[in-house]
């Protein structure tokens, strides 16, 4: 069984402008996600800028997380790291607060072979017994996830389920699946909001969403829709998001998608240095986004 299905947001982590940790902020944040039909809520990704957490910060906003979730949609903690026995400990660490899964990114800088990649995640694998999704983003990350790679982790190590795909190409999710067919079941989710039917039409299961955090409703009817046959309406509402999906990405995330939920009052705070403070031209950009899509 797939640890979730539809639109899983990739949830911000907001903050104080002294850079500290906004839990009353947060826990808002996921009452909103909740009562607005999101299917999950991942924690600690890199829309939650993980990357700038302490590992005692991580692990505080992850057990949060889950204690105000309370099992009422399913909570994968991002609990990757460029350090295997880092990843390993926040990932055994996380288990114990009752996440329903994990997402582990590729080491990132390192530049690891596929090799390597195939070793470092049996690892954290065999470090814990929840399912486990693996988050390819080469941009950010400098390594990818070859296909045949992936596949052969999610035949040997039982808890790897599936892969959040944001290298964005197509051509390379078309192989995964290819590949996989009829050898074992890989979970693919799109980690691009602007291909969520793309990946869906090739037998994913959902999308890891930045546009979620904005429009949780609408993200889920893409998927809900295509699920259900009406794959026209699926598209049209992808289509119809396409404007706000380049506002939402005209600066690095989370930069923009912060911007936009504290131009819709919910004042998540700023983002943590090295990001900075969204560009004029850009917020007005995003606010004509956001207004001409009905969110503002």
């Amino acid at each position: 069984m797939s640890v979730f299905k539809g639109a899983g947001v990739a949830i911000v982590t907001p903050f104080h402008n002294d850079g500290s940790v906004n839990y009353e902020k947060f826990e808002e944040l996921i009452e909103f996600q909740i009562q607005n039909g999101t299917d999950a809520i991942i924690v600690c990704g890199t829309t939650g800028e993980s990357s700038t957490l302490t590992h005692e910060e991580h692990l505080d906003v992850i057990k949060f997380c889950a204690q105000k979730v309370n099992k009422r949609v399913p909570v994968i903690a991002g609990t990757g790291s460029n350090c295997t026995s880092t990843a390993v400990y926040l990932s055994t660490e996380a288990e114990k607060y009752g996440v329903d899964g994990l997402l582990l990114v590729t080491p990132y800088y390192n530049k690891a072979t596929q090799n390597g990649l195939f070793e470092h995640f049996k690892k954290v694998a065999d470090s814990v017994k929840l399912p486990i999704i693996l988050y390819n983003v080469p941009s950010r990350t400098g390594c990818n996830i070859m296909p045949q790679t992936a596949v052969k982790l999610c035949t040997e190590v039982s808890n790897i389920v599936g892969i959040k795909e944001a290298s964005g190409n197509i051509s390379q999710v078309a192989k995964l699946a290819s590949l996989a067919q009829g050898k074992v079941d890989i979970d693919i989710y799109s980690g691009n909001d602007d291909q969520i039917v793309p990946i869906l039409s090739l037998g994913g299961k959902g999308v890891i969403s930045v546009l979620s955090n904005v429009a949780p409703r609408q993200t889920h009817e893409i998927c809900a829709k295509f699920f259900e046959g009406d794959i026209v309406g699926s598209y049209n509402e992808q289509l119809r998001a396409i404007e706000l999906f380049d506002a939402l990405f005209c600066e690095v995330n989370p930069i923009p998608v912060k911007e936009a939920l504290n131009l819709m009052g919910k004042e998540v705070g700023p983002t943590r240095m090295p990001l900075s403070k969204m560009e004029d031209a850009n917020v007005e950009k995003l606010r004509i986004a956001m207004k001409n899509y009905g969110i503002l």
